[in-house]
Formats: structure tokens, sequence, C-alpha cells
């Protein structure tokens, strides 16, 4: 192997380490892969569905009313819930009706879906706390989200989905 050789072998080889390490820090700080583990965001999504995750969105802008988010939860775990309340608010179920600060909001997510009545009294707050969030699962009767652990903070927010990937049938864009 002459000099030239070698030297391309080199510019060769620093092109692939390079590409190496930009798709391990897009993977670190841009994107991810989470799987939807358990029923309570059916119908939206089910159980084993595989999601690409934005890690880099919620740097930029807060999460807003129904964003569907993945969070840390329990150090180990990581959920996938839908946000209904935002920082500032009054949040309550009334007869399976939403009210934001005292008002009705029609939520559209998912038809007959029906939520048990529940106020942010029950969590200790009046309203929700700066960085803070509320979160419940789309599958209202069968999901573990904040009625049981209470409210999350924006640290503890890992990405929004925006991909379906498996099921290949399955296969969309998540809004």
């Amino acid at each position: 192997m002459d000099l030239r050789e070698l030297k391309e072998f080199f510019n060769d080889t620093i092109k692939y380490i390079l590409i190496a390490i930009g798709i391990i820090v897009i993977v670190i700080y841009v994107i991810s892969l989470q799987q939807v583990v358990g029923p309570s965001m059916r119908p939206t999504l089910n159980n084993g569905e595989i999601l690409l995750l934005n890690k880099f969105i919620y740097h930029f802008k807060e999460p807003k009313r129904n964003d569907i988010i993945a969070f840390a939860y329990e150090d180990t775990k990581y959920l996938i819930k839908r946000v209904i309340g935002l920082p500032g608010e009054n949040v309550e179920y009334n007869d399976n009706v939403l009210y934001i600060n005292g008002e009705p909001y029609i939520e559209k997510i998912v038809e007959g879906m029906i939520t048990e009545d529940f106020t942010l009294k029950e969590l200790g707050y009046n309203t929700i706390p700066k960085d803070m969030y509320l979160v419940l699962g789309d599958n209202r009767g069968d999901s573990l989200d904040s009625r049981n652990f209470g409210l999350i903070t924006k640290k503890d927010i890992i990405g929004k989905p925006f991909l379906r990937i498996w099921p290949l049938n399955e296969f969309k864009v998540i809004k």
C-alpha cells in the first residue's frame, strides 16, 4: 500500500466515523424509538406499536393541550399520554365534561370516552404550577395517568411521538 492509497483509506474512514458520530448524536438528542406498553392510549395508540419520538421539539416550544407525549416515570419506565392541563389552569372533569378554568372544553379525541369526575384538588392543587402538566390516557377507564401519580414536570418529558413505524400496516404520522 503506497502513501496515496493510505491517504485515501484514512479519508474514507474519517467520513464513516463522522457519519457514525452524527447518527449517534441524532439518536441521543433528536430522535428515539418508543414502544407503546398497555391499553391506556387505545384506540389512538395500541399495545406493542413502535413510535419515533421527536426529542428536540420541547426545547423550543411548550407542550400544548392534546399533544401526545412520552415522559419518564419512576426512573425506569416511560409512559405515553395526552396533555390535558397546562400550567396556570384549573382543570376538572364533571359529568364526563372537561372544564378548563370553569369553562367547558369539548374533547374531540375519542368518541364514547368516559372520564370519572376529577379535580386538581385531589392532587393538592388549585391550579397547575409552572412547568407542570396534567396528562391522561385516551382509554380513561384503563389508564395509569396523572389521576394516579400526579402532575408531571416539563423536565420529565422525553419527546413527542410523530411517526408510528410498527406494525407496518399501521405506518402513519401521529398528530
